[in-house]
Protein backbone atom coordinates (compact mmCIF):
# COMPACT_ATOMS: atom_id res chain seq x y z
CA UNK A 1 0.00 0.00 0.00
CA UNK A 2 1.26 3.49 -0.90
CA UNK A 3 1.36 6.26 1.34
CA UNK A 4 -1.32 7.95 -0.47
CA UNK A 5 -3.83 4.55 -0.46
CA UNK A 6 -2.99 4.21 3.77
CA UNK A 7 -3.87 8.11 3.80
CA UNK A 8 -6.82 7.61 2.17
CA UNK A 9 -7.89 4.12 4.61
CA UNK A 10 -7.13 6.34 7.37
CA UNK A 11 -9.72 8.79 6.31
CA UNK A 12 -12.32 6.44 5.39
CA UNK A 13 -12.49 3.25 7.38
CA UNK A 14 -14.67 3.77 10.67
CA UNK A 15 -11.86 2.13 12.74
CA UNK A 16 -10.12 5.53 13.19
CA UNK A 17 -12.27 7.98 15.20
CA UNK A 18 -13.62 11.17 14.31
CA UNK A 19 -10.47 13.01 16.13
CA UNK A 20 -8.17 11.07 13.60
CA UNK A 21 -9.86 12.04 10.45
CA UNK A 22 -10.58 15.06 11.02
CA UNK A 23 -6.35 16.02 11.94
CA UNK A 24 -6.19 14.30 8.62
CA UNK A 25 -8.42 15.92 6.67
CA UNK A 26 -6.99 19.19 7.66
CA UNK A 27 -3.76 18.16 5.47
CA UNK A 28 -5.42 17.30 2.69
CA UNK A 29 -3.69 20.23 0.42
CA UNK A 30 -0.21 19.60 1.80
CA UNK A 31 1.51 16.33 -0.08
CA UNK A 32 4.72 16.31 1.62
CA UNK A 33 2.89 16.60 4.74
CA UNK A 34 1.02 13.55 3.84
CA UNK A 35 4.24 11.63 2.60
CA UNK A 36 5.58 12.12 5.65
CA UNK A 37 2.90 10.58 7.72
CA UNK A 38 2.45 7.83 5.91
CA UNK A 39 5.46 6.88 3.70
CA UNK A 40 6.56 3.74 6.41
CA UNK A 41 5.27 2.27 9.34
CA UNK A 42 6.37 3.98 12.31
CA UNK A 43 9.38 1.54 13.16
CA UNK A 44 9.34 -0.62 16.15
CA UNK A 45 12.97 -1.09 16.84
CA UNK A 46 14.78 -3.17 19.56
CA UNK A 47 13.75 -0.42 21.96
CA UNK A 48 10.13 0.44 20.89
CA UNK A 49 8.71 2.83 19.22
CA UNK A 50 9.49 6.65 19.44
CA UNK A 51 8.22 9.43 17.20
CA UNK A 52 6.57 12.44 16.97
CA UNK A 53 2.34 12.40 18.15
CA UNK A 54 -0.08 12.83 15.58
CA UNK A 55 -2.57 10.62 13.43
CA UNK A 56 -0.93 8.51 10.71
CA UNK A 57 1.75 5.22 10.29
CA UNK A 58 4.80 7.17 10.71
CA UNK A 59 3.22 8.92 14.12
CA UNK A 60 2.77 8.22 17.99
CA UNK A 61 -0.70 7.70 17.89
CA UNK A 62 -3.46 5.46 19.83
CA UNK A 63 -3.53 3.56 16.80
CA UNK A 64 -0.10 2.19 16.87
CA UNK A 65 0.61 1.87 20.28
CA UNK A 66 -2.22 -0.68 20.04
CA UNK A 67 -1.23 -2.33 17.23
CA UNK A 68 2.51 -2.38 18.73
CA UNK A 69 1.24 -4.19 21.61
CA UNK A 70 -0.72 -6.65 19.42
CA UNK A 71 2.18 -7.69 18.14
CA UNK A 72 3.71 -8.37 22.08
CA UNK A 73 0.78 -9.74 23.15
CA UNK A 74 1.42 -12.28 20.31
CA UNK A 75 5.12 -12.67 21.02
CA UNK A 76 4.13 -13.07 25.10
CA UNK A 77 1.41 -15.92 24.42
CA UNK A 78 3.79 -17.78 22.33
CA UNK A 79 6.48 -17.64 24.67
CA UNK A 80 3.24 -19.11 27.83
CA UNK A 81 3.89 -16.23 29.49
CA UNK A 82 0.35 -14.68 29.45
CA UNK A 83 -0.31 -15.91 33.07
CA UNK A 84 2.34 -13.15 34.78
CA UNK A 85 0.84 -10.20 33.33
CA UNK A 86 2.17 -6.93 32.26
CA UNK A 87 3.67 -3.82 34.40
CA UNK A 88 2.65 -0.59 32.67
CA UNK A 89 4.66 3.08 33.44
CA UNK A 90 4.14 6.55 32.18
CA UNK A 91 5.55 9.64 31.96
CA UNK A 92 4.13 12.88 31.97
CA UNK A 93 4.48 14.07 27.98
CA UNK A 94 1.40 15.02 26.04
CA UNK A 95 -0.80 11.40 25.56
CA UNK A 96 1.45 9.38 27.83
CA UNK A 97 -1.51 8.09 30.27
CA UNK A 98 -4.06 7.17 27.25
CA UNK A 99 -1.54 5.06 25.33
CA UNK A 100 -0.27 3.42 28.54
CA UNK A 101 -4.04 3.00 29.04
CA UNK A 102 -4.36 1.66 25.50
CA UNK A 103 -1.61 -1.18 25.54
CA UNK A 104 -3.13 -2.42 29.12
CA UNK A 105 -6.73 -2.61 27.71
CA UNK A 106 -4.81 -4.12 24.29
CA UNK A 107 -3.20 -6.32 26.65
CA UNK A 108 -5.86 -7.44 28.53
CA UNK A 109 -7.86 -8.56 25.57
CA UNK A 110 -5.69 -10.72 24.87
CA UNK A 111 -6.11 -12.28 28.55
CA UNK A 112 -2.86 -11.47 29.89
CA UNK A 113 -2.92 -8.85 33.22
CA UNK A 114 -2.16 -5.44 33.08
CA UNK A 115 -0.81 -4.10 35.96
CA UNK A 116 -0.80 -0.14 35.48
CA UNK A 117 0.23 2.61 37.95
CA UNK A 118 -2.01 5.32 39.10
CA UNK A 119 0.20 8.05 38.26
CA UNK A 120 2.99 8.64 36.16
CA UNK A 121 6.10 7.00 37.25
CA UNK A 122 10.07 7.40 36.13
CA UNK A 123 11.26 4.85 34.26
CA UNK A 124 13.36 2.64 36.28
CA UNK A 125 10.78 1.91 38.62
CA UNK A 126 9.16 0.20 35.74
CA UNK A 127 11.49 -1.76 35.70
CA UNK A 128 11.74 -2.62 39.44
CA UNK A 129 8.01 -3.08 39.53
CA UNK A 130 7.92 -6.07 37.10
CA UNK A 131 10.74 -7.61 38.64
CA UNK A 132 8.94 -7.14 41.98
CA UNK A 133 5.03 -8.92 40.16
CA UNK A 134 7.04 -11.31 38.74
CA UNK A 135 5.78 -10.19 35.21
CA UNK A 136 6.41 -11.34 32.00
CA UNK A 137 7.45 -8.16 30.28
CA UNK A 138 6.97 -4.21 30.61
CA UNK A 139 5.84 -0.98 29.00
CA UNK A 140 7.12 2.31 29.83
CA UNK A 141 5.56 5.32 27.48
CA UNK A 142 7.72 8.00 27.19
CA UNK A 143 9.99 9.49 24.70
CA UNK A 144 13.39 10.44 27.41
CA UNK A 145 14.76 13.85 26.63
CA UNK A 146 13.17 14.26 23.06
CA UNK A 147 11.51 17.42 22.48
CA UNK A 148 7.76 18.07 23.85
CA UNK A 149 6.16 16.67 20.06
CA UNK A 150 7.67 13.20 20.70
CA UNK A 151 6.32 10.52 22.70
CA UNK A 152 7.46 6.36 22.76
CA UNK A 153 7.09 3.23 23.92
CA UNK A 154 9.89 1.01 25.48
CA UNK A 155 9.56 -2.54 26.04
CA UNK A 156 11.33 -4.60 28.84
CA UNK A 157 11.14 -8.30 29.95
CA UNK A 158 11.03 -10.20 32.85
CA UNK A 159 14.82 -9.77 34.10
CA UNK A 160 13.89 -5.78 33.81
CA UNK A 161 16.07 -4.78 31.22
CA UNK A 162 15.06 -3.83 27.91
CA UNK A 163 15.10 -6.76 25.08
CA UNK A 164 18.24 -7.96 24.18
CA UNK A 165 18.89 -10.40 21.06
CA UNK A 166 17.62 -12.63 19.87
CA UNK A 167 14.17 -11.55 21.52
CA UNK A 168 14.20 -7.89 20.09
CA UNK A 169 14.09 -9.34 16.53
CA UNK A 170 11.66 -12.03 17.74
CA UNK A 171 9.45 -9.35 18.72
CA UNK A 172 9.97 -7.10 16.16
CA UNK A 173 8.62 -9.66 13.88
CA UNK A 174 5.51 -10.32 15.69
CA UNK A 175 4.63 -6.48 15.48
CA UNK A 176 5.41 -6.43 12.09
CA UNK A 177 3.13 -9.19 11.32
CA UNK A 178 0.38 -7.26 13.00
CA UNK A 179 -0.90 -5.78 9.01
CA UNK A 180 -4.21 -5.40 9.70
CA UNK A 181 -5.68 -2.85 12.03
CA UNK A 182 -9.05 -4.64 12.36
CA UNK A 183 -7.39 -7.70 13.66
CA UNK A 184 -6.10 -5.87 17.14
CA UNK A 185 -7.88 -6.27 20.13
CA UNK A 186 -8.96 -4.42 22.45
CA UNK A 187 -11.82 -3.72 25.57
CA UNK A 188 -13.05 -1.65 27.70
CA UNK A 189 -11.59 -0.72 30.88
CA UNK A 190 -14.20 -1.78 32.96
CA UNK A 191 -14.51 -4.90 31.47
CA UNK A 192 -10.83 -5.43 31.82
CA UNK A 193 -10.87 -4.67 35.48
CA UNK A 194 -14.41 -6.80 36.18
CA UNK A 195 -12.57 -9.61 34.69
CA UNK A 196 -9.08 -9.10 36.75
CA UNK A 197 -7.14 -8.15 33.90
CA UNK A 198 -6.65 -4.62 34.76
CA UNK A 199 -5.10 -3.57 38.08
CA UNK A 200 -3.70 -0.44 39.14
CA UNK A 201 -0.73 -0.27 41.22
CA UNK A 202 1.15 2.73 43.09
CA UNK A 203 2.31 3.27 46.45
CA UNK A 204 2.76 -0.09 47.33
CA UNK A 205 5.63 -0.32 44.90
CA UNK A 206 6.91 2.90 45.82
CA UNK A 207 7.38 1.95 49.27
CA UNK A 208 9.08 -1.34 48.18
CA UNK A 209 11.69 0.68 45.75
CA UNK A 210 12.03 2.86 48.43
CA UNK A 211 13.77 0.50 50.86
CA UNK A 212 15.70 -1.05 47.64
CA UNK A 213 17.04 2.02 46.90
CA UNK A 214 18.39 2.73 50.43
CA UNK A 215 20.47 -0.52 50.75
CA UNK A 216 22.89 1.54 48.75
CA UNK A 217 23.47 3.70 51.08
CA UNK A 218 27.21 2.98 52.38
CA UNK A 219 27.74 6.08 55.68
CA UNK A 220 24.32 7.24 56.49
CA UNK A 221 26.26 8.73 59.43
CA UNK A 222 27.97 11.14 57.47
CA UNK A 223 24.52 12.40 55.44
CA UNK A 224 23.00 12.60 59.46
CA UNK A 225 26.22 15.13 60.24
CA UNK A 226 26.08 16.84 57.21
CA UNK A 227 22.27 17.46 56.44
CA UNK A 228 22.20 20.73 58.26
CA UNK A 229 25.38 22.02 55.40
CA UNK A 230 24.99 20.65 52.25
CA UNK A 231 22.90 22.38 50.20
CA UNK A 232 21.42 20.77 47.03
CA UNK A 233 18.96 22.25 44.33
CA UNK A 234 16.71 19.93 42.35
CA UNK A 235 14.85 20.23 38.82
CA UNK A 236 12.45 17.37 37.49
CA UNK A 237 12.70 19.10 33.93
CA UNK A 238 8.82 18.79 34.53
CA UNK A 239 8.98 14.84 34.26
CA UNK A 240 8.71 11.84 36.51
CA UNK A 241 11.61 12.87 38.86
CA UNK A 242 10.21 15.36 41.58
CA UNK A 243 7.97 13.11 44.11
CA UNK A 244 10.66 10.34 44.55
CA UNK A 245 13.74 12.31 44.65
CA UNK A 246 12.47 14.46 46.93
CA UNK A 247 10.97 11.33 49.02
CA UNK A 248 14.12 9.75 49.13
CA UNK A 249 15.91 12.64 49.87
CA UNK A 250 13.99 13.34 52.97
CA UNK A 251 13.94 10.13 54.15
CA UNK A 252 17.34 9.92 54.09
CA UNK A 253 17.87 13.14 55.84
CA UNK A 254 18.74 15.97 53.99
CA UNK A 255 17.15 18.83 55.06
CA UNK A 256 18.12 21.38 52.47
CA UNK A 257 16.27 20.45 49.23
CA UNK A 258 15.50 23.37 46.77
CA UNK A 259 13.40 22.30 43.86
CA UNK A 260 13.24 24.42 40.96
CA UNK A 261 9.46 25.90 41.00
CA UNK A 262 9.10 26.73 37.46
CA UNK A 263 9.77 23.06 36.67
CA UNK A 264 8.63 21.22 39.59
CA UNK A 265 5.26 19.94 38.19
CA UNK A 266 4.90 17.49 35.22
CA UNK A 267 4.49 19.83 31.90
CA UNK A 268 3.82 18.31 28.69
CA UNK A 269 5.13 21.19 26.61
CA UNK A 270 7.85 21.61 28.65
CA UNK A 271 7.35 25.64 28.74
CA UNK A 272 10.87 26.46 30.12
CA UNK A 273 12.94 24.22 28.63
CA UNK A 274 13.85 24.39 24.93
CA UNK A 275 15.16 20.93 25.33
CA UNK A 276 14.78 18.78 28.70
CA UNK A 277 18.11 17.45 28.51
CA UNK A 278 19.95 17.29 31.41
CA UNK A 279 23.56 17.36 28.85
CA UNK A 280 22.11 20.89 27.55
CA UNK A 281 23.60 23.53 29.39
CA UNK A 282 20.65 26.14 28.72
CA UNK A 283 18.29 23.55 30.90
CA UNK A 284 19.75 24.36 34.28
CA UNK A 285 18.80 28.47 33.33
CA UNK A 286 16.69 28.66 36.29
CA UNK A 287 18.59 25.73 38.29
CA UNK A 288 21.56 27.81 38.34
CA UNK A 289 19.71 30.67 39.38
CA UNK A 290 18.26 29.12 42.55
CA UNK A 291 21.95 27.58 43.21
CA UNK A 292 23.29 31.27 42.77
CA UNK A 293 20.16 32.55 45.42
CA UNK A 294 20.73 29.73 47.84
CA UNK A 295 24.34 29.19 47.73
CA UNK A 296 23.95 25.58 46.73
CA UNK A 297 26.93 22.82 46.89
CA UNK A 298 25.53 20.81 43.77
CA UNK A 299 22.87 21.32 40.99
CA UNK A 300 20.69 18.19 40.26
CA UNK A 301 18.20 17.53 36.66
CA UNK A 302 16.80 14.47 36.08
CA UNK A 303 15.43 13.90 32.53
CA UNK A 304 11.61 13.62 32.04
CA UNK A 305 11.47 10.08 32.86
CA UNK A 306 13.85 10.18 35.35
CA UNK A 307 16.67 7.94 34.09
CA UNK A 308 19.41 10.28 33.58
CA UNK A 309 21.01 12.88 35.92
CA UNK A 310 22.74 15.84 34.91
CA UNK A 311 24.88 17.81 37.09
CA UNK A 312 26.74 21.12 38.56
CA UNK A 313 29.13 21.62 41.10
CA UNK A 314 30.22 24.56 43.13
CA UNK A 315 33.66 25.63 42.64
CA UNK A 316 34.22 27.71 45.88
CA UNK A 317 37.72 28.93 44.58
CA UNK A 318 35.81 30.69 41.44
CA UNK A 319 32.21 31.14 42.69
CA UNK A 320 31.26 29.42 39.45
CA UNK A 321 29.29 26.39 38.88
CA UNK A 322 30.98 23.61 37.19
CA UNK A 323 29.15 21.49 34.48
CA UNK A 324 29.89 17.57 34.94
CA UNK A 325 29.34 15.14 31.65
CA UNK A 326 28.11 11.96 32.51
CA UNK A 327 31.05 10.02 32.08
CA UNK A 328 32.79 12.67 34.98
CA UNK A 329 30.04 12.15 37.65
CA UNK A 330 29.62 8.61 36.97
CA UNK A 331 33.07 8.80 37.86
CA UNK A 332 32.29 10.40 41.29
CA UNK A 333 29.69 7.70 42.18
CA UNK A 334 31.54 4.79 40.91
CA UNK A 335 35.10 5.49 42.44
CA UNK A 336 33.21 6.58 45.57
CA UNK A 337 31.42 3.39 45.82
CA UNK A 338 34.07 1.18 45.15
CA UNK A 339 36.75 3.20 47.76
CA UNK A 340 34.02 2.74 50.17
CA UNK A 341 32.94 -0.55 49.88
CA UNK A 342 36.70 -1.63 49.72
CA UNK A 343 37.55 0.08 52.70
CA UNK A 344 34.24 -0.19 55.12
CA UNK A 345 34.46 -4.12 54.04
CA UNK A 346 31.20 -4.37 51.95
CA UNK A 347 32.99 -5.23 48.37
CA UNK A 348 31.19 -8.47 47.10
CA UNK A 349 33.47 -11.50 46.32
CA UNK A 350 34.33 -11.25 42.13
CA UNK A 351 32.94 -7.71 41.79
CA UNK A 352 32.27 -6.32 37.93
CA UNK A 353 31.72 -3.36 37.25
CA UNK A 354 30.22 -2.50 33.46
CA UNK A 355 30.16 0.17 31.18
CA UNK A 356 29.65 1.02 27.63
CA UNK A 357 32.25 0.97 24.65
CA UNK A 358 31.68 4.52 24.02
CA UNK A 359 32.27 5.76 27.91
CA UNK A 360 35.27 7.15 29.39
CA UNK A 361 38.40 4.78 29.61
CA UNK A 362 38.36 6.49 33.06
CA UNK A 363 35.83 3.57 34.09
CA UNK A 364 38.54 0.41 33.17
CA UNK A 365 41.60 2.68 35.35
CA UNK A 366 39.60 3.27 38.68
CA UNK A 367 37.98 -0.64 38.34
CA UNK A 368 42.12 -1.80 38.12
CA UNK A 369 42.83 0.34 40.86
CA UNK A 370 39.95 -1.02 43.49
CA UNK A 371 40.70 -4.91 42.13
CA UNK A 372 37.05 -4.63 39.90
CA UNK A 373 36.93 -7.07 36.96
CA UNK A 374 36.00 -4.53 34.17
CA UNK A 375 33.67 -5.39 31.69
CA UNK A 376 32.60 -3.47 28.29
CA UNK A 377 29.53 -4.20 26.42
CA UNK A 378 27.48 -2.09 23.26
CA UNK A 379 26.23 1.21 23.62
CA UNK A 380 22.64 0.59 25.20
CA UNK A 381 22.03 0.46 28.99
CA UNK A 382 20.11 -3.06 28.41
CA UNK A 383 23.23 -4.55 27.77
CA UNK A 384 24.61 -3.41 31.17
CA UNK A 385 21.57 -5.15 32.66
CA UNK A 386 21.94 -8.40 30.78
CA UNK A 387 24.92 -8.34 31.94
CA UNK A 388 23.16 -8.36 35.87
CA UNK A 389 21.30 -11.57 34.66
CA UNK A 390 24.45 -13.56 33.11
CA UNK A 391 26.09 -13.08 36.48
CA UNK A 392 23.52 -14.11 38.30
CA UNK A 393 22.87 -16.86 36.50
CA UNK A 394 26.08 -18.38 36.47
CA UNK A 395 27.33 -17.32 39.61
CA UNK A 396 30.62 -15.54 37.10
CA UNK A 397 30.57 -12.35 39.08
CA UNK A 398 28.74 -9.81 41.60
CA UNK A 399 27.75 -6.32 39.68
CA UNK A 400 28.63 -3.56 41.65
CA UNK A 401 28.09 -0.50 39.34
CA UNK A 402 27.33 -0.06 36.04
CA UNK A 403 27.33 3.47 33.71
CA UNK A 404 27.04 4.65 30.11
CA UNK A 405 28.09 8.00 28.80
CA UNK A 406 24.91 9.61 28.61
CA UNK A 407 24.13 10.43 31.89
CA UNK A 408 22.86 6.88 32.85
CA UNK A 409 24.29 5.03 36.06
CA UNK A 410 22.66 1.99 38.40
CA UNK A 411 24.10 1.32 41.33
CA UNK A 412 22.64 -2.13 43.07
CA UNK A 413 20.02 -4.44 41.23
CA UNK A 414 17.13 -3.67 41.82
CA UNK A 415 16.33 -2.21 38.54
CA UNK A 416 17.86 -3.46 35.46
CA UNK A 417 18.01 -0.28 33.57
CA UNK A 418 19.73 3.50 34.61
CA UNK A 419 18.14 4.55 37.29
CA UNK A 420 18.49 8.60 37.92
CA UNK A 421 17.01 7.94 41.13
CA UNK A 422 19.38 5.96 43.00
CA UNK A 423 22.12 8.23 41.08
CA UNK A 424 20.70 11.65 42.77
CA UNK A 425 20.67 9.35 46.26
CA UNK A 426 24.67 8.30 45.61
CA UNK A 427 25.46 11.78 44.35
CA UNK A 428 23.86 13.75 47.41
CA UNK A 429 26.06 10.72 49.46
CA UNK A 430 29.37 11.64 47.91
CA UNK A 431 28.80 15.47 48.26
CA UNK A 432 28.24 14.84 52.28
CA UNK A 433 31.47 13.01 51.88
CA UNK A 434 33.57 15.39 50.29
CA UNK A 435 31.60 18.42 52.51
CA UNK A 436 32.60 16.57 55.98
CA UNK A 437 36.41 16.46 54.22
CA UNK A 438 35.95 19.51 53.13
CA UNK A 439 36.04 19.29 49.45
CA UNK A 440 33.56 20.15 46.70
CA UNK A 441 32.38 17.61 44.27
CA UNK A 442 34.65 19.93 41.47
CA UNK A 443 37.83 19.78 44.06
CA UNK A 444 37.14 15.53 43.84
CA UNK A 445 36.94 15.29 40.17
CA UNK A 446 40.27 17.29 40.14
CA UNK A 447 41.71 14.77 42.34
CA UNK A 448 40.58 11.74 40.10
CA UNK A 449 41.70 13.77 37.28
CA UNK A 450 45.25 13.94 38.96
CA UNK A 451 45.35 10.59 39.88
CA UNK A 452 44.09 8.19 36.88
CA UNK A 453 44.92 10.95 33.93
CA UNK A 454 42.83 14.11 32.65
CA UNK A 455 40.11 12.12 30.54
CA UNK A 456 37.96 13.73 28.31
CA UNK A 457 35.28 13.02 25.88
CA UNK A 458 33.02 14.72 23.91
CA UNK A 459 30.34 13.98 20.37
CA UNK A 460 30.04 15.22 17.07
CA UNK A 461 26.09 14.56 15.49
CA UNK A 462 25.00 14.85 12.17
CA UNK A 463 21.48 15.09 11.81
CA UNK A 464 19.99 13.59 8.02
CA UNK A 465 16.36 13.73 8.69
CA UNK A 466 13.47 11.95 6.36
CA UNK A 467 13.71 9.82 3.65
CA UNK A 468 16.92 10.06 2.24
CA UNK A 469 18.42 10.86 5.63
CA UNK A 470 19.03 6.75 6.72
CA UNK A 471 20.53 6.49 3.19
CA UNK A 472 23.22 9.22 3.58
CA UNK A 473 24.04 7.67 7.10
CA UNK A 474 24.20 4.62 5.27
CA UNK A 475 27.01 5.59 3.14
CA UNK A 476 28.80 7.28 5.60
CA UNK A 477 29.00 4.22 7.52
CA UNK A 478 30.11 2.35 4.53
CA UNK A 479 32.81 4.40 3.34
CA UNK A 480 33.94 4.20 7.10
CA UNK A 481 34.00 0.54 6.74
CA UNK A 482 35.26 0.09 3.54
CA UNK A 483 38.06 2.29 3.50
CA UNK A 484 38.92 3.02 6.89
CA UNK A 485 40.78 6.02 8.03
CA UNK A 486 44.74 5.41 8.30
CA UNK A 487 44.55 8.29 11.25
CA UNK A 488 42.59 11.11 12.70
CA UNK A 489 44.91 14.17 12.42
CA UNK A 490 48.39 13.01 14.05
CA UNK A 491 46.65 10.14 16.19
CA UNK A 492 47.90 7.14 13.91
CA UNK A 493 44.57 4.31 13.60
CA UNK A 494 46.22 1.17 15.83
CA UNK A 495 42.94 -1.11 15.25
CA UNK A 496 39.44 -0.88 14.32
CA UNK A 497 36.76 -2.65 15.84
CA UNK A 498 33.99 -3.21 13.56
CA UNK A 499 30.85 -4.77 15.39
CA UNK A 500 28.78 -5.67 12.55
CA UNK A 501 31.38 -8.30 11.54
CA UNK A 502 32.62 -8.99 15.22
CA UNK A 503 36.26 -8.68 13.86
CA UNK A 504 38.98 -6.23 15.64
CA UNK A 505 41.72 -5.52 12.55
CA UNK A 506 45.31 -4.53 13.73
CA UNK A 507 46.03 -2.01 10.81
CA UNK A 508 49.52 -2.97 11.37
CA UNK A 509 50.18 -6.15 11.21
CA UNK A 510 46.19 -6.95 10.01
CA UNK A 511 45.56 -9.44 12.39
CA UNK A 512 42.06 -10.35 13.10
CA UNK A 513 40.15 -11.09 16.59
CA UNK A 514 36.71 -11.28 17.18
CA UNK A 515 34.87 -8.10 19.21
CA UNK A 516 33.16 -10.75 21.42
CA UNK A 517 30.20 -8.56 21.56
CA UNK A 518 26.63 -9.13 19.69
CA UNK A 519 26.64 -7.42 16.22
CA UNK A 520 26.19 -3.64 15.92
CA UNK A 521 26.46 -1.10 13.41
CA UNK A 522 29.09 0.16 15.26
CA UNK A 523 32.65 0.94 13.78
CA UNK A 524 35.43 2.07 17.16
CA UNK A 525 39.05 3.30 15.94
CA UNK A 526 41.75 2.92 18.79
CA UNK A 527 43.82 5.33 18.71
CA UNK A 528 47.21 5.57 20.47
CA UNK A 529 47.88 7.08 24.57
CA UNK A 530 44.35 5.97 25.29
CA UNK A 531 42.55 8.37 22.69
CA UNK A 532 39.73 6.88 20.49
CA UNK A 533 36.91 7.72 18.13
CA UNK A 534 33.93 5.92 17.38
CA UNK A 535 31.16 6.05 14.60
CA UNK A 536 27.62 4.93 15.53
CA UNK A 537 24.19 5.69 14.08
CA UNK A 538 21.30 6.60 16.50
CA UNK A 539 18.90 3.48 17.23
CA UNK A 540 15.71 5.94 17.89
CA UNK A 541 16.38 9.26 16.04
CA UNK A 542 17.83 10.06 12.52
CA UNK A 543 21.27 10.93 13.45
CA UNK A 544 25.04 9.40 13.56
CA UNK A 545 27.01 9.93 16.52
CA UNK A 546 30.83 10.22 16.34
CA UNK A 547 32.32 9.60 19.99
CA UNK A 548 35.38 10.85 20.57
CA UNK A 549 37.49 10.34 23.91
CA UNK A 550 41.41 11.60 24.91
CA UNK A 551 43.78 11.13 27.88
CA UNK A 552 45.28 14.62 28.32
CA UNK A 553 48.05 15.38 31.05
CA UNK A 554 46.00 18.47 32.31
CA UNK A 555 42.48 20.60 31.89
CA UNK A 556 43.93 22.31 29.09
CA UNK A 557 46.17 19.19 27.29
CA UNK A 558 42.53 17.32 27.40
CA UNK A 559 40.58 20.49 26.09
CA UNK A 560 42.83 20.93 23.18
CA UNK A 561 43.64 17.37 22.37
CA UNK A 562 39.65 16.38 21.87
CA UNK A 563 39.33 19.93 19.85
CA UNK A 564 42.17 18.45 17.61
CA UNK A 565 40.49 15.16 17.32
CA UNK A 566 36.77 16.45 16.88
CA UNK A 567 38.24 18.58 13.89
CA UNK A 568 39.88 15.39 12.65
CA UNK A 569 37.00 13.12 12.89
CA UNK A 570 34.93 15.72 10.73
CA UNK A 571 37.52 16.10 8.25
CA UNK A 572 37.76 12.23 7.55
CA UNK A 573 33.97 12.86 7.00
Amino acid sequence: MGYMEAYRFWLSDPYFDEATREELRGIENDPAQIEDRFYKELEFGTGGLRGVIGAGTNRMNIYTVRKATQGLANYIIKQGGQAKGVAIAYDSRYFSPEFADEAARCMAANGIKAYVFDELRPTPELSFALRTLGCISGIVVTASHNPPEYNGYKVYWEDGAQVTAPRDKEIITEVKNVTDYHTVKTMSREDAMQAGLYQRIGEEIDAAYMAQLKKQILHPEIIREMAEELKIVYTPFNGTGNRPVRRILAELGFRHVYVVPEQERPDPAFTTLEYPNPEDPKAFRLALKLAKKVDADIVLATDPDADRLGIYAKDTKTGEYIPFTGNMSGMLIAEYILRERKATGTMPENPVMVSTIVTTNMAAAIAADYGVRFVEVLTGFKYIGEQIKWMEADGSGNYVFGLEESYGCLAGTHARDKDAIVAVMCLCEMAAWCKKHGKTCWDQMLALYEKYGYYKETQYTITLKGIDGAAQIAQIMDKLRQDPPKNFGPWKVLRVRDYEKDVITDLETGATSPTGLPKSNVLYFELPDDNWCCARPSGTEPKIKFYMGVKGTSLADAQEKVEALTEAVKAQI
